[in-house]
Parts: C-alpha cells; sequence; structure tokens
C-alpha cells in the first residue's frame, strides 16, 4: 500500500548516526510490542517511510494495525531507542534511518552470492503461498492499496526505472497482506537481492514496450484474481509469470 507523508527536513545535527543502529531483537518488550517494532521496521527500511518523512499518528496507526494507541507508543519507543525515529513534541514522529544499500552488492553479501538461478528458485518457493496467504487475509483497505499500484503500473510505458518500482510495490503489498511479518521481512530481502542481482539488468536490457504491455497485463489479471478471492487462479497466475521469467533468464543463458 502506498503512503503519503508530509516531509520535515532534519539538520545534520539532528541526524543521529544509523550506520550501526541496534535492530537486535528485544527481549524486555512483550509480543505484540514486538510485531508492531517488525512491521514499522520493515517499512522503515523498505523506503515505505522514507527518511525525514513523517510517521502516521498513533492513532492512526494503532487504527490500521489493530492494537492499542499504548501499544503502538511502546513500538515507538523501541525505534527511537534504536535511532531510527526522532519524536518531536507537538510535531509526531520522523524517520531518521538512512539506508547505506548500494545498487552493486557488497563482497560477500547476499546478493553477491545469489546467482540468478538461485534468486528465482527462492521467489519460485516464496511467491505462490504468499500470494495463497494474501488471498485470504486481504482487507478491502489491502486491496484498495494493490488497486492503486496497478493504476500507476498500467501509466507505464518506457520508463523502466518507474516500472521496476512499482513491481517492486505491487510485489511489497502482496507480501504486507500475508499478515506475517517474517515472510513480510523475508520477500524484502528478495526485492534487495533482486535490485544487486543479475535480473535487474536483464530487465533494462528486454523490457520493451510491448514486454511492459504483457507485465501489466499479467499484474492486472493477478489483481482481479486476488479481489475475487480467486486462491488457486491467483496462484496458477504467479506460477505463469515465474515461468515467463525462467524463460528470459533460460534465453539470456
Amino acid at each position: 500500500m502506498l503512503h503519503k507523508h508530509s516531509r520535515t527536513a532534519l539538520t545534520d545535527k539532528q541526524m543521529p548516526n544509523t550506520r550501526n543502529a541496534e535492530v537486535a531483537p528485544d527481549h524486555t518488550i512483550g509480543e505484540t510490542v514486538r510485531i508492531v517494532v517488525d512491521k514499522l521496521l520493515v517499512r522503515i527500511q523498505s523506503g515505505e517511510y522514507p527518511p525525514d518523512s513523517r510517521l502516521p499518528s498513533e492513532r492512526a496507526l494503532a487504527a490500521e494495525l489493530g492494537v492499542s494507541r499504548n501499544t503502538v507508543r511502546e513500538a515507538l519507543d523501541v525505534l527511537e531507542s534504536r535511532e531510527l525515529i526522532r519524536r518531536r513534541q507537538g510535531s509526531g514522529s520522523f524517520v531518521t534511518y538512512q539506508s547505506h544499500r548500494a545498487e552493486a552488492p557488497m563482497p560477500g553479501s547476499v546478493g553477491e552470492r545469489t546467482s540468478p538461478l538461485d534468486h528465482l528458485i527462492v521467489r519460485s518457493i516464496i511467491e505462490p503461498e504468499m500470494t495463497r496467504m494474501a488471498v485470504m487475509n486481504m482487507t478491502p483497505k489491502d486491496l484498495d492499496g494493490l488497486a492503486q499500484v496497478v493504476a500507476q503500473i498500467e501509466t507505464v510505458r518506457t520508463d523502466l526505472n518507474e516500472f521496476i518500482r512499482c513491481e517492486e510495490e505491487f510485489y511489497r503489498s502482496i507480501a504486507r497482506a500475508t499478515r506475517n511479518p517474517l515472510l513480510e521481512a523475508c520477500y524484502e530481502l528478495t526485492i534487495e537481492v533482486c535490485r544487486q542481482s543479475f535480473r535487474t539488468a536483464l530487465m533494462r536490457k528486454h523490457l520493451t514496450p510491448g514486454r511492459i504491455q504483457s507485465y501489466q497485463a499479467r499484474f492486472n489479471s493477478l489483481f482481479n484474481a486476488i479481489a475475487t478471492r480467486d486462491v488457486e487462479a491467483a496462484v496458477e497466475i504467479t506460477k505463469l509469470h515465474l515461468v515467463e521469467e525462467q524463460k528470459l533468464f533460460l534465453h539470456e543463458g
């Protein structure tokens, strides 16, 4: 789901050093608070809540996540203690996390060690079941958000960067709708590795306007299957899309 948030610039003095921000599990917090922390952390690290942006209000987050405002407040306390957000009295909570990711994988990183075939195999394992879970758990609000992403995808004609961004958001929305924070985090890593992998270069090479239209048709079909709660059709479309990805990879090889 796409969110629009107002941004307030932070000065260099206000910006904490987040390169070594502590993100290890905090065993002193309750399970519900931990789940909220994980959800917000995924959104921050994925860029859904970009640096310097203001998070939704405690009331809005509580309503969206189905928890109390006290739970949200505790989760924000944890994020602030890890220097991922900064709270301003009367203004709200602002993202201070700075991603140090680069398109080129770091030596020894997962992205560097993952081959295109490895990446495709993992997607083939995750995406069909992720789609199945999303169909069963997706709320009307989730569907509205996914519809917005599909509408954005359909406006793309030749802008490859915009198409890849929309594709990432499409699958990220499906992962979020599973209501499984671990699966959501795992898929976020899949997206990150994809950015660093051979596939991104391959997509840039082969994404002609005609192929973009083909992808748009598939995403639209998948959305319709999800919207009508047709689990089997949604899973089958996902698998067929992966087969087409495999053909592209094998053709290049």
